[in-house]
C-alpha cells in the first residue's frame, strides 16, 4: 500500500474463519511486536458469554489483554457502528502510546465497517419486514435469496442462502429506499481508515481440517459447561431468543434445546452445522478481499511468515 499511505500509522488485521487459531497467533505476535489486541467479534463483546464464544482464557488474557471484550450486557444490542466508534478510539490510544493496533476476529462486517465506514441505512420497517417473513414462510429463504440475486447480485454473492437475517435486511433496504444495500455501502466506502493496513488471513487449506476443529471445539464447549452457562444467562429473565446475543452461533441452538424444542443430539448436530455455515460465510468475505495475505499454515512457522510480511512493509 505504498504512496501517500507510507506516513500513516500501521494497523494489522488478523482475520479468519472460526476455529482457525487466530487467538494463538495474536498472542505470539504480542510477544514479538509492540502490538495491542482489539477483538473484532460480535459475540465476545458480551459479558457472561465465555464458553460458547471460545473467549480467550484468563491465562491468555493475562499474557495478551484484549480490548472490546466483555463491554456489554447480553440483553443489550451492539452494532457495527458502535464497534467502529469503539475500535477507532482504542486504535488512536494504542498508536499514541507507540504501539501497533492488532485487530483480531472473525466478524467480517465489523472489519468492513472499520475500514470503509457505514452507510446511513434506513431503520427497520416492521410492515416491510413482516411481509418479507410471510413471503419466506410461503416460498422458503432459498427463493428469497434468489430474489435478492435479481435486485442486488453483489449482496447476494456476499450473503449466504442460509443467512435469513441478512437476506431479509438486504431486501428490506431495497424496498424502503429503492437503492440496493451494495449501492448504499459503496456510496459510503470513501470513509477511509487513517492507517496503513496489513491484512492477514489464518485458515487451514483443507476444509475437512477446519470442520474437524469445529466439531472438536463444540464438544469441548459442552464438556466445559456450555449448557450451564446459557441456563445461568437465562436466570435473569431479561433475555429472549431473538436478541442479538442469543442469535450467536451455538447459543441459538443451545436455547432450542433448553426450551425443549430439540433433543440433545439435534442441538449438537445443528450447532456444529451452524458453525460450519458461519465459517463458509467468513471464507466468502475473505476470498473477496484482494488485499489479504493468506498464511500458509501447512508450510509451518506461521509466526515467521507474519513477521516477514510486516518487515517487508517497513522497507
Amino acid at each position: 500500500m505504498g504512496g501517500s499511505t507510507d506516513s500513516l500509522p500501521l494497523a494489522i488485521f488478523l482475520m479468519g474463519p472460526t476455529a482457525s487459531g487466530k487467538t494463538d497467533l495474536a498472542i505470539q505476535l504480542v510477544e514479538h511486536l509492540p502490538c495491542d489486541i482489539i477483538s473484532v467479534d460480535s459475540a465476545l463483546v458480551y459479558r457472561g458469554m465465555d464458553i460458547g464464544t471460545a473467549k480467550p482464557s484468563a491465562e491468555e488474557l493475562a499474557r495478551a489483554p484484549h480490548r472490546l471484550i466483555d463491554i456489554c450486557d447480553p440483553a443489550e444490542a451492539y452494532s457495527a457502528a458502535q464497534f467502529r466508534e469503539d475500535a477507532l478510539r482504542e486504535m488512536a490510544e494504542i498508536t499514541a502510546a507507540g504501539g501497533i493496533p492488532l485487530l483480531v476476529g472473525g466478524t467480517m462486517l465489523y472489519f468492513r465497517a472499520l475500514q470503509y465506514g457505514l452507510s446511513e441505512l434506513p431503520a427497520a420497517n416492521s410492515a416491510v419486514r413482516a411481509r418479507l417473513e410471510q413471503d419466506a414462510a410461503l416460498h422458503g429463504w432459498q427463493a428469497m435469496h434468489e430474489r435478492l440475486t435479481t435486485v442486488d447480485p453483489e449482496a447476494a454473492r456476499r450473503i449466504h442462502p442460509n443467512d435469513p437475517q441478512r437476506i431479509q435486511r438486504a431486501l428490506e433496504v431495497y424496498e424502503i429506499t429503492g437503492n440496493t444495500l451494495s449501492e448504499l455501502q459503496d456510496r459510503d466506502g470513501e470513509q477511509q481508515l487513517p492507517y496503513r493496513i496489513i491484512k492477514l488471513v489464518r485458515a487451514p487449506k483443507s476444509r475437512e481440517v477446519l470442520h474437524q476443529r469445529i466439531a472438536e471445539r463444540f464438544h469441548k464447549m459442552l464438556e466445559l459447561g456450555f449448557e450451564a452457562e446459557v441456563r445461568e444467562l437465562l436466570k435473569g429473565g431479561n433475555l429472549v431468543p431473538d436478541m442479538p446475543s442469543m442469535r450467536s452461533v451455538g447459543y441459538r441452538q443451545m436455547l432450542k434445546y433448553i426450551l425443549g424444542e430439540w433433543d440433545r443430539e439435534t442441538m449438537i448436530e445443528r450447532g456444529i452445522i451452524a458453525t460450519r455455515q458461519l465459517a463458509k460465510r467468513q471464507f466468502t468475505w475473505l476470498r473477496a478481499d484482494q488485499e489479504a495475505h493468506w498464511l500458509g499454515e501447512e508450510a509451518g512457522d506461521v509466526l515467521g511468515q507474519v513477521l516477514k510480511i510486516i518487515a517487508a512493509d517497513q522497507i
